[in-house]
């Protein structure tokens, strides 16, 4: 297997395509070879001129040497021998490629710095590649980076394929691209990952992986599918996501906080929620975008709570809460009573099933509207708590307060707010879909017209009390 990268120099450029090896850190007029764990590596350049210079990675990898301690009966004996393991591109390229191209990856030259922070015309071809999924998986994944597809030509009969794409990138951007998606177009794995694999994803991922519309695709197949490394994946992409920035002449919204306060309206909805949950004599309480842990702050103190968990995406957040909950300085009782966990609140997780409860306090509506089908299955269908309680805004009240202007939000990172019959459609739609019955309340004081500030569902299982 092996992968062409190709630099071209028109005749007025201000550089040479000859430059590549100074970006690879490989002398042109060399054959560089090493033993790496994923076979023996070969660097070559069988073009090297001012106007186009090709450089070749080509990767051998020991059949035998694959199946060795392996446990005869996993896959079966045959199976380990005879595959297309050792030929085709996979996360075996990608591991010769970290190690003959670490520098490069980081984006360091130090003979040509400015051409290493640029972008470059390059042409890259890729053979043999496996592909798992269809042809139009190469443009899903490479086109939204800034490459053109040449449509792939299959080889044999398998979903074999030589692959070329060109794109104006930096070397550096490029290499971590195909490190990353190798293993995604192959859907395969050669090592076992651990939440180690979660800083090499990210590390790699840096700048181009949270804004990938098939970033779950991505995540999912280059943790081998396994579901609690991709749920703290994709919440660490979504907290180090850009943010969109307003000009600085925008006017700036009031805090919600700023906006509430009078009223102590947070305070008011989190002992309600409180009160709810002790009312029902819940046992375990799942608290979903638990923040800095100030509703766990007030169920801490309910001795028939034997469980609270506090899931965040937000690491900061959480260590935040963690400081502020004092489990720094709780015994071994507390430390099973109390956890805080990072997670995704759209992905589901085996860890939140067998709660009591779940809570969501003003958070759906952080949510984009399109990720919330997303969360109804990871919470009514998947971890299926005997009872939900949710807040959000009114949006109705909010022509009541002062110095928020009409349409706005009352805080910036709000995706929606809901009037009052829209939050009751969309509440009544899940629980008639999921088994629940729902009800409803106004939360803070309450306007004739307008309704309360914030509005509360409390959802809970069909046949429970």
């Amino acid at each position: 297997m092996q992968i062409e990268i190709t630099l071209t120099a028109p005749t007025d450029a201000d550089y040479a395509a000859s430059d590549l090896g100074f970006l690879l850190h490989k002398h042109p007029d060399h054959v560089h070879a090493r033993e790496t764990s994923a076979g023996e590596v070969t660097i070559f350049y069988p073009e090297n001129s001012r106007e186009c210079t090709t450089a070749v990675l080509h990767l051998d990898v020991d059949p035998v040497g694959l199946v060795r301690g392996k446990n005869q009966h996993s896959d079966g004996l045959l199976a380990q021998y005879v595959n297309n393991r050792p030929f085709v591109a996979s996360s075996f390229l990608s591991v010769a490629m970290g190690r003959a191209f670490a520098q490069t990856m980081a984006g360091k030259s130090k003979d040509r710095q400015a051409l290493a922070d640029r972008a470059l015309p390059f042409s890259i071809r890729v053979v043999p590649v496996a592909l798992s999924g269809d042809l139009e998986l190469v443009k899903r994944l490479f086109e939204p980076l800034g490459y053109s597809v040449l449509s792939p030509s299959e080889i044999g009969e398998e979903q074999v394929v030589d692959l070329r794409l060109s794109a104006t990138l930096r070397l550096a951007d490029i290499l971590r691209h195909f490190y990353v998606l190798f293993p995604v177009l192959d859907n395969f794995k050669h090592y076992y990952v651990s939440e180690e694999e979660i800083d090499k994803l990210l590390a790699k991922g840096e700048g181009w992986l949270s804004d990938h519309p098939d970033k779950e695709l991505i995540t999912r197949r280059a943790l081998k599918h396994r579901r609690s490394l991709m749920n703290m994946a994709l919440a660490r992409l979504e907290e180090t996501a850009p943010q969109e920035e307003e000009p600085e002449d925008a006017p700036k919204l009031k805090p919600e906080e700023q906006l509430e306060k009078p009223m102590r309206l947070h305070d008011l909805r989190l002992d309600t929620v409180a009160e709810v949950l002790k009312q029902h004599h819940v046992t375990s309480v799942l608290d979903l975008g638990c923040g800095e842990g100030k509703l766990m702050s007030r169920l801490i103190r309910e001795r028939g709570l034997t469980r609270i968990v506090g899931v965040d995406p937000s690491v900061r957040t959480l260590e935040t809460a963690h400081r502020k909950l004092r489990l720094h300085q709780a015994g071994d009782a507390m430390k099973e009573r109390i956890s805080l966990q990072m997670g995704s609140l759209t992905y589901g997780d085996r860890r939140w099933q067998g709660f009591d409860a779940a809570t969501l306090v003003e958070v759906i509506e952080h949510i984009e509207p399109h990720r919330l089908s997303a969360l109804i299955l990871s919470l009514f269908a998947d971890a299926r708590p005997r009872m939900v309680v949710m807040t959000t805004p009114n949006r109705e009240y909010n022509v009541l307060f002062e110095g928020l202007e009409d349409g706005k939000m009352r805080h910036p990172d709000h995706r929606f707010e809901w009037t009052r019959a829209e939050f009751e459609t969309w509440s009544n739609t899940v629980a008639s879909e999921h088994g629940y019955v729902v009800s409803f309340a106004p939360l803070g004081p309450e306007d004739e017209t307008h309704g309360g500030p914030s509005q509360m569902a409390v959802f809970k299982q069909e046949g429970t009390t």
